[in-house]
């Protein structure tokens, strides 16, 4: 089997490069990234798909960002995403046969979805306002994914990650998520010998996270066990407050200082749990724990934090 992976500088397409190679079923790979296709460009775009003639399609490239980033550059978040979705899929249908793995986010169901959230919350109600235009360009990706399976016979498979955390990530003070802004941000705070770190929020909002590579094994399995469902959810399995992590975090840097929490930010959802039963059903399951994630993701930024 040939395989395309777009996005592959960003933190699953890293991820997937040290992971695909070491599968025996996959002919060849070619790691597309910035350098080699314009995904803004339906032509350019296009001829990369037409040239390689893949059999499977990974589709991790997409911008993304933390609340901040997504509540203050909606536009932009809105039209890269759609441009990016919609060339590699429409470039798709040029392909007689092929099974596109699309990542979506676990933002694309509706705010008050009840937890754990169901494959089946798919467009049942209003988003979370703060990133309802990344949400909505995930959502439309999902439903043109869904328009070709039904019209040209392509496997579409919508991959709903719960949030990513790992090496490779986006470590920036002011358009990071929320893992990565936290470590870079109190790593600084001990560099500096702060006393007190600030962070958004009450703390109370209850999240789920999942190392980077573990999504990475969730797609060769997908692919080794040929799972073929139109949406699957992604998760750990576990979630943690806001608060807690904070702590976590705290001792994998290594902060001496004491953490103050700033009610006057938005906390965004106050919960968000994925049901993963579905791909659980098939006999995946995570393996890297969030307090070993934060270690590994920790030493990856120490080593590589002159670059960043």
């Amino acid at each position: 089997m040939k395989v395309l992976v777009f996005g592959s500088n960003g933190l699953v397409g890293s991820s997937l490069k040290s992971t695909l190679p070491n599968e025996s079923i996959f002919d060849e790979i070619k790691f597309s990234n910035r350098a080699d296709t314009n995904l803004f460009s339906y032509e350019d775009t296009s001829k990369t798909i037409l040239n390689f003639k893949p059999d499977i399609i990974i589709n991790a490239a997409a911008k993304v960002g933390g609340i901040y980033a997504n509540n203050t550059q909606r536009t932009n978040f809105l039209l890269e995403n759609l441009k990016i979705n919609i060339n590699i899929l429409e470039s798709s249908t040029k392909l007689n046969s092929v099974k596109i793995i699309n990542l979506g986010s676990s933002c694309i169901y509706p705010l008050n979805a009840p937890d754990p959230i169901k494959e089946s919350y798919f467009m049942s109600g209003k988003l979370e306002p703060t990133n309802s235009p990344y949400a909505m360009a995930k959502l439309t990706a999902i439903e043109l994914g869904n328009a070709i399976k039904t019209e040209f016979g392509h496997d579409v498979i919508n991959l709903m990650p719960t949030n990513l955390y790992g090496p490779n990530d986006n470590f920036s003070k002011e358009d990071s998520h929320v893992i990565p802004g936290l470590l870079r941000k109190m790593h600084d705070a001990k560099t500096d010998n702060e006393k007190t770190f600030s962070i958004w929020g009450t703390g109370k909002p209850l999240r789920e996270f999942l190392y980077v590579d573990d999504l990475s094994r969730a797609i060769i399995y997908i692919l080794k066990e040929n799972i073929n469902e139109e949406l699957i959810n992604i998760g750990s399995g576990e979630e943690i407050s806001i608060h807690s992590l904070s702590l976590l975090i705290k001792e994998v840097v290594g902060f001496k200082g004491s953490l103050e929490f700033d009610s006057k930010m938005p906390d965004g959802n106050p919960r968000k749990f994925l049901d993963s039963s579905l791909i659980n059903s098939y006999g995946w399951k995570p393996s890297i724990t969030l307090q070993n994630g934060l270690k590994d993701t920790y030493k990856w930024f120490l080593k590589n934090s002159p670059r960043l």
